[in-house]
């Protein structure tokens, strides 16, 4: 037996403490769970065990414990032999004590749903709701296995919409550093060298003028390298009020190239989580709430709370979905037949499906059009500076032919 010092919380919020001769820890987090307290912190001796996990859980781990975890379930293994033989097996260590707390939590009288929102960052409302739907339906093996196929392709996704905003915006900083470097470093160095042929006074136009440019450029470089911080300090707070973030999220909708290809990508991710969860017998208006949530775009969200209003009055889905604007028409027709039919789970399914692949070949269009823009563009500039700066060597040496 060894002395525990213990701080756990109660269902009302007070923050409870107090010492406890147990044999381990888990015995220690069952008896105080036994008693509705919630442990924060755990001490043998000086040594702090903290219920509060941050390290990071990769969504192929993930998706590894949800094939798991729903075969193990499918074979009729205990929920808590489970949760054990799991959390003993990962390479992540910080997965396997959340799993173990999970398991306690399940041990001390909780259903797995209620143990999975003591840990949000790594299990969202959607996979909560998902398996209390399970739960309830007593299909808690097909929910997880349909959990594991929608968190794959929301990871493909996810890829996908880094793929179409982190090139065009490589593309800029590969193009402005460019420019930097030939300004700042090149273009001085021809121009010394010009001077020291005797001066840059009859130097052609065009070399005179990336001169003033080189100087103009070095001698703003403070205020340009501090209007650049300023403008990303801005933009970093405006985007955390709500009106700044409705802007930016209405800007890259509505900016051409990559606007239609980030409103597939919306429409894709939309229609594949709001199938999953009517799939596994979430209600429609639950799942709107969940997916207005997770949609990552403040104008999404907004239109999918608008249209939750709207069907809790006693309209269709289809129509005020069409009121928002925001959604294609093809969309909106195919829910509405969709909902006509009674299967709108399935065809939300298929229009994901649909624009998924629309979302690959935008992506794909996207990228293969920037490559030439870029290629155009820096090696324009390039080309453009060392003329400029070829310009009077050309007219030295035929000037040493002469001679």
């Amino acid at each position: 037996m060894a002395e525990w010092t213990w701080e756990a919380r109660a269902r009302t919020g007070e923050v409870r403490k107090g010492v406890m001769d147990a044999v381990d820890r888990e015995t220690v987090d069952q008896r105080l769970r036994a008693q509705n307290l919630n442990p924060v912190k755990i001490r043998k001796k000086g040594a702090e065990i903290s219920l509060k996990f941050g390290a990071p859980v990769s969504s192929q781990e993930l998706v590894i414990f949800i094939r798991q975890f729903g075969t193990m379930i499918d074979a009729g293994l205990p929920l808590v032999q489970c949760l054990d033989i799991l959390s003993s097996q990962g390479d992540n260590k910080t997965f396997n004590a959340i799993l173990k707390d999970i398991k306690a939590a399940v041990e001390g009288g909780a259903t797995f749903s209620e143990s999975l929102k003591r840990h949000p960052k790594v299990f969202d409302e959607l996979f909560v709701n998902l398996v209390a739907a399970g739960e309830m339906g007593g299909i808690l093996d097909t929910i997880l296995n349909r959990l594991g196929i929608y968190i794959e392709k929301r990871v493909k996704l996810q890829r996908q919409v880094k793929g179409a905003t982190t090139y065009p915006i490589a593309v800029f900083c590969i193009a402005g550093i460019v420019m930097a470097v030939l300004l700042t470093m090149v273009v001085p160095t021809f121009e010394k060298m010009f001077a020291d042929f005797g001066g840059t006074d009859n130097l052609p136009g065009l070399t005179q003028f990336v001169i003033g440019i080189s100087h103009s450029f070095v001698d703003a470089l403070p205020l340009i390298i501090g209007g650049l911080g300023a403008a990303f300090f801005g933009i970093t707070y405006s985007y955390r009020t709500t009106r700044g973030k409705r802007f930016w999220h209405w800007l890259l909708l509505s900016f051409p190239a990559i606007g239609p290809t980030m409103r597939k990508i919306a429409v894709a991710r939309f229609t594949r989580t709001m199938g999953t969860l009517l799939a596994s017998g979430v209600p429609i208006l639950d799942a709107l709430q969940i997916v207005a949530k997770t949609a990552g775009n403040v104008i999404i969200e907004t239109a999918l709370l608008g249209v939750a209003d709207r069907i809790s009055e006693g309209q269709t889905m289809a129509e005020p979905l069409a009121e928002t604007k925001v959604f294609p028409s093809m969309v909106v027709q195919m829910i509405g037949v969709g909902e006509q039919t009674g299967a709108l789970d399935q065809m939300l399914n298929k229009i994901a499906d649909f624009y998924e692949e629309e979302v690959d070949v935008a992506v794909s269009a996207l990228t293969a059009m920037m490559e030439p823009i870029m290629m155009v563009g820096i090696g324009g500039m390039v080309g453009f500076m060392l003329i400029a700066m070829y310009m009077p060597i050309f007219d030295i040496a035929g000037a040493v032919k002469t001679e």
